[in-house]
């Protein structure tokens, strides 16, 4: 099948306008290697340093030269069930690295946190900007400058994203990325709704409701519906930065420790030292990118990538903006129904097919490009396979040919949706994205005058007095980077779905965050420019008709034109949003993260050096 049209022009737009970044970028690359292994460039001093603990055979490769060092960096914590898997895996990699003739260095850890944990609490205000301390984090682990290539363990919303920021700001070294999987499934994801939905409303107490979130999430693993983090994994396989159909094998079983110990040995492979050399600052490029966002889109992926994504591109010097999104889900099929916009969780959709079917048929529809980088250096089919045990190691073998539930998976030419479910939005309140995968067509397009909400508390306190049992848009503002943080905002969830389903005309609209979880209520999220910085959200006021159409692409308020010009964002008092549960540690995020849209991030683009001045 010959490329589509629309992803080759969506491809070759981001080329062109990336070009002097681009070039920039790999020229800082191409600086950082040095021949030989990577120590070579050290001191006796500094390398003297860089092995004094440890082992003795270990110890004398590392003097003589010649062996490749693997760098391990990891986002284990023994409270998040997702990363506790990953206390084992350092152990299961220099044994395998060992036995190749390798050396591997835990070389440090980067934060994790749970945005299930921090969900409406203080806490949540330091989420996004926990992805670039990170990649700051992922940077200070590789600055010794002893390693040839790194392992990075990590999973959740956040961590993934900034290990790959921080890589890319390491693009001379090889990259492999190492999952720990899924829980086992646990109570329905059908059930779980109908539990808090009951909550909600009153109807049971907080034992039940904790009675039953805990048979959701009750063993080491990632959370099993589809938001951010399993999102993550999906990315990672269509980027080729994972060995194939890893993602979603659930810890703390052979196979799991088989595709980690392989994990080791491919990154063995790909250092400088052989002849498949893959420097991940090159295998990450425009066609990667691509091929990630439609993998989410065909997916029904996590809205925080329209973040993530944008940010993981400006590292590698790629400029990607919603445009670029919003033309790629009108021609990407939707072909998995995983909760929330489904009932499946992510071990039925590994049951049924998996990552590999999905790449197969995207790359059979023209929709992937198959000719990029990879870790296997063998081109993006060489993805379409799933892994099977042969004594203690892994082999492959083709992906089925038929999904094994097309409730959960089907082929590209049978899809859920003829697009991918995500929209941008645009009007006098700015741009903004929706996903709508999860949204009834009869709920796409909401007119209703706006509630202007400046907290989800105050939010909660009109919906629990009984004042919000009517049509309506939430306007909720001073949500953005850098307001509070960008939290996501899903306490307002299961309150809007109880009031859309007593036949209310209801919808959101934010310059906050709902991230993969959200569902069935449209949600205008996103909006840039923020509040903050003056964006038009902050002209709204309460009883503003307010105009969402996801079906038209359109965000308004339908206010006169000579009212709206004279209005000024309201001033509000921002102190407890800056202040307590160490928040006060990251204003110089607050000052300086750049707009959603260019990824709420610390970080510019590489510099360009042009006749001696240096733009950004």
């Amino acid at each position: 099948m010959p490329l589509h049209a629309t992803l080759a022009s969506v491809t070759r737009r981001i080329a062109e306008r990336s070009q002097p970044y681009r070039s920039a970028y790999l020229a800082r690359l191409d600086a950082a290697r040095h021949q030989g292994v990577q120590r070579g460039a050290l001191s006796c001093t500094n390398l003297a340093h860089g092995f004094a603990a440890f082992p003795a055979n270990d110890k004398l490769k590392l003097k003589q030269d010649r062996a490749a060092s693997i760098a391990i960096v990891s986002s284990y914590n023994d409270m998040l069930s997702a990363h506790q898997p990953f206390e084992r895996f350092p152990q299961i990699l220099k044994e395998a690295i060992r036995a190749e003739g390798g050396v591997a260095q835990f070389a440090g850890g980067v934060p994790a946190m749970c945005d299930g944990i921090t969900q409406g609490q203080t806490g949540m205000e330091l989420s996004l900007f926990s992805r670039d301390t990170i990649a700051m984090s992922t940077a200070i682990a590789l600055s010794h400058n002893m390693f040839d290539a790194v392992l990075y363990l990590g999973v959740c919303d956040k961590i993934v994203p900034g290990l790959l920021i921080g890589a890319l700001h390491f693009g001379h070294l090889p990259a492999v990325f190492v999952p720990a999987g899924p829980m086992t499934s646990g109570m329905s994801n059908s059930d779980k709704v109908k539990v808090r939905q009951l909550y909600a409303e009153g109807k049971i107490g907080r034992t039940e409701l904790l009675e039953a979130e805990a048979k959701s999430y009750h063993d080491a693993g990632t959370c099993t519906f589809y938001g951010t983090a399993n999102s993550n994994q999906m990315l990672m396989e269509a980027m080729g930065l994972h060995l194939p159909g890893a993602a979603f094998v659930t810890p703390n079983t052979p196979m799991r420790d088989a595709l980690t110990a392989e994990a080791g040995r491919q990154a063995l492979k790909i250092t400088a030292l052989g002849n498949q050399y893959t420097p991940v600052g090159r295998l990450v490029d425009e066609k990667s990118i691509v091929n990630a966002i439609v993998a989410l889109l065909a997916t029904g992926g996590s809205t925080n990538h329209t973040l993530h994504l944008v940010a993981i591109a400006k590292a590698a010097g790629l400029i990607v903006d919603w445009d670029d999104f919003s033309k790629l889900s009108a021609v990407v099929p939707l072909i998995t129904r995983i909760y929330p916009n489904g009932t499946a969780d992510v071990n039925h959709f590994h049951a049924a097919g998996g990552t590999g079917f999905v790449i197969r048929e995207l790359l059979d529809a023209g929709l992937m490009h198959d000719d990029v980088m990879t870790i296997l250096g063998q081109g993006l089919r060489a993805h379409c396979r799933e892994p099977l045990l042969d004594g203690a190691r892994p082999v492959w073998k083709d992906s089925p040919a038929e999904s094994g539930d097309e409730n959960v998976l089907r082929h590209a030419g049978n899809p859920f949706s003829a697009d991918g479910g995500l929209k941008l939005l645009q009007g006098n309140l700015g741009r903004s994205v929706i996903k709508v995968s999860a949204v009834k067509h009869e709920h796409r397009a909401v007119q209703a005058p706006a509630i202007v909400f400046h907290s989800q508390e105050a939010f909660m306190h009109a919906f629990k007095a009984g004042e919000l049992d009517k049509d309506f848009i939430a306007v909720l503002t001073f949500q953005g980077p850098r307001a509070n943080g960008m939290p996501e905002l899903h306490a307002l969830t299961p309150a809007l779905g109880i009031l859309q389903d007593k036949g209310r005309h209801v919808a959101l609209v934010t310059d906050g965050r709902m991230s993969g979880a959200s569902g069935k209520v449209p949600a205008a999220i996103h909006v840039t420019p923020e509040v903050l910085a003056g964006g038009p959200l902050g002209f709204v006021r309460t009883g503003d008709m307010i105009r969402l159409d996801a079906e038209a692409g359109i965000l308004e308020a339908l206010v006169p034109q000579e009212i709206w010009a004279a209005r000024q964002t309201e001033k509000i008092d921002m102190y407890d949003n800056q202040v307590g549960m160490g928040r006060e540690l990251f204003d110089v995020f607050r000052a300086s993260l750049s707009a959603a849209e260019e990824g709420g991030t610390s970080f510019g683009l590489p510099p360009v050096i042009e006749k001696e001045k240096v733009t950004v």
